[in-house]
């Protein structure tokens, strides 16, 4: 069993530098009520030949993280996140048409993949970074061709890893989850709340409570999050 991580009740209020210009991330972010900048990092997100999916989203994430480095305040924190849909090695990242997004559901559909999402943490001032990867193995249930099709041409699915959105009340793509819900929309809070730790920087102690509220679910994952042993995943 590992230690689990102790994180101090915040004492003074960090400013964060996003790396992202995903409106997921940033009303994740947002619940924390702390000042918030949003500034993309536009980077070649080609993956290499024969990159790990999991190697494939942190790298991005450090990338991301470093190319604001200089443009962000001594007193700024950085945080980039990248996420990606895998179906065993093949990595499904953001449909170019609706076309595209019936043929990753369709292969989705009633199967289970894995949605890794990479996630690194900047000190601007001193340059120290962590990063994180947290898989999660996702369920897909049989949703049917008709709520397939008019979940694609609402449009919601075009800007989305694997063409879906697990918070997406309508369509509703997932039976059930192994894993983090916030990390499958894009950001892991209480990854997140690990790595601040870890570089001694403050970070609210109800980060578990705050994320659900914000999500409206259930989780009981984040106790498996906040204990490590002494090293990130």
């Amino acid at each position: 069993m590992g230690d689990c991580v102790k994180i101090n009740p915040m004492n003074e209020t960090p400013t964060l530098l996003l790396a992202s210009q995903s409106p997921r991330r940033r009303a994740l972010l947002e619940v924390f009520g702390w000042p918030l900048e949003v500034q993309p990092a536009h980077l070649d997100e080609t993956p290499l030949s024969g990159e790990h999916p999991q190697d494939y989203v942190r790298r991005l994430a450090e990338a991301k993280a470093r190319a604001l480095q200089s443009a962000a305040r001594p007193g700024q924190v950085i945080i980039a996140a990248d996420t990606t849909v895998a179906d065993g090695d093949r990595l499904l990242g953001k449909p170019a048409s609706e076309e595209e997004a019936l043929a990753m559901l369709r292969r989705l559909r009633g199967r289970a993949h894995q949605v890794h999402s990479g996630l690194a943490v900047l000190e601007a001032a001193s340059g120290r970074l962590v990063s994180e990867v947290q898989t999660s193995l996702v369920y897909m249930r049989s949703y049917t061709e008709d709520e397939m099709h008019a979940y694609v041409q609402s449009g919601d699915p075009l800007d989305k890893a694997g063409a879906y959105a697990i918070q997406n009340r309508i369509f509703r793509p997932v039976e059930r989850l192994q894993g983090c819900f916030a990390s499958v929309m894009g950001l892991p809070l209480c990854n997140l709340a690990r790595m601040f730790a870890a570089l001694g920087l403050p970070f609210p102690q109800e980060t578990p409570l705050l994320c659900q509220r914000a999500l409206d679910i259930q989780c009981t994952f984040y106790p498996q999050i906040l204990t490590i042993d002494g090293k990130h995943s």
